[in-house]
């Protein structure tokens, strides 16, 4: 029996989010039985490209979607009058704005398949009224790096503004990804400051751009770097197109620090792209002692000392000491390109599961 051919739904943005990546890169490792398609809500395109699939791919959310309000459930109804599996794979819930969730609601009632980035977000949409109107064949799935590793490194502007701070002996700490709110890049500053008062000459680089569309992030940022004097301390290189701009980049910082408002979960695609560059990572722990019970990447990179957890609701303080004592450590080898290979694997795997358990 031949196994079942996906059209995932992309946007044409140029400067794309984690989402967008997760979804470009399914259809990429599924070889020739992943096609993507870009959602312009020209409904006749969409219909001849699903001749030629068993199900459709749509991930939730997807930055460059936020406008299109009716493009998804069109697309969701096409799908299940061609009598086609239509797959949704949400990489959060309630963490978006009820005005999101209540576009995605008939686009779920639609879905034959629902699979979540991590256990939280799984856990969230079943207590949710929604949930009992919804199919019941549901999965967590271990969402890779939203980077291709390149096989070389390139040095821009940035990196060697980095290496020359590096050599005149600053301490990089670094972040990777979009700003926005959440994810509590503010706090990084926080802890950047507490270092410079503890004695370290500190510098702090957010690889990545504000989200835009949300009030205030980027103006009460910069406003926050003023008022703890260190702005002149501070970079933000905003959207870097390639891999190896990329890497090059994160190759000179010495250690990456997270606080997510919820502790780190699994669907923190941007922590594992950072951990390939080598190096360490301290960010708040996850709630649920399951966390990563279903990605074998993360408790890999936890157990080599790659991720080092500080308590969920950790203050300032105890992550400036944790980031100080990262920087003085060594860190264990893996194969990046295996454990990716496996994730990638392990993401396919239950896409297939689900098509022969309906």
């Amino acid at each position: 029996m031949s196994k079942r051919r996906y059209l995932a739904l992309v946007s044409d943005a140029v400067q794309t989010c984690g989402v967008e990546e997760f979804a470009r890169q399914t259809a990429s490792r599924l070889g020739n039985r992943g096609r993507t398609h870009r959602l312009d809500g020209k409904i006749r395109t969409f219909m001849s490209a699903l001749d030629d699939a068993d199900a459709a791919i749509l991930n939730f959310p997807v930055v460059a979607w936020k406008r299109k309000l009716a493009e998804p459930f069109s697309v969701a109804l096409a799908t299940r009058l061609r009598r086609k599996d239509l797959v949704v794979v949400l990489h959060e819930w309630d963490a978006l704005d009820w005005k999101r969730r209540l576009v995605l609601v008939p686009v779920l009632l639609l879905a034959t398949h629902i699979l979540f980035s991590a256990p939280e977000v799984g856990d969230e949409f079943s207590k949710s009224p929604l949930s009992a109107h919804a199919t019941r064949q549901r999965a967590v799935i271990p969402i890779p790096p939203n980077l291709i590793l390149p096989t070389s490194l390139r040095s821009g502007s940035v990196a060697q503004a980095l290496e020359n701070q590096r050599k005149a002996g600053r301490l990089i700490l670094g972040q990777f990804g979009s700003i926005y709110p959440r994810k509590q890049s503010t706090a990084v500053l926080e802890v950047a400051a507490h270092l410079l008062a503890l004695g370290h000459d500190v510098c702090v680089v957010f690889v990545g751009s504000f989200i835009r569309g949300l009030d205030h992030v980027e103006r009460d940022f910069y406003a926050l770097a003023d008022r703890l004097g260190i702005a002149d301390r501070v970079m933000v290189t905003g959207y870097v197109e390639d891999a190896e701009d990329i890497y090059g980049i994160l190759n000179h910082v010495d250690v990456f620090c997270y606080l997510f408002s919820e502790g780190l979960t699994a669907r923190r695609a941007s922590v594992l792209a950072a951990s390939f560059s080598g190096k360490p990572i301290v960010v708040n722990a996850p709630r649920q002692r399951s966390a990563f019970a279903h990605h074998s990447l993360f408790r890999k990179l936890i157990d080599l000392g790659a991720v080092r957890l500080v308590p969920t609701e950790a203050g300032v303080g105890t992550v400036a000491e944790a980031v100080s004592k990262a920087a003085r450590g060594g860190l264990a080898s893996l194969d990046a390109t295996a454990e990716i290979g496996a994730l990638w694997g392990s993401v396919i795997d239950t896409l297939d599961a689900d098509a022969t358990a309906r």
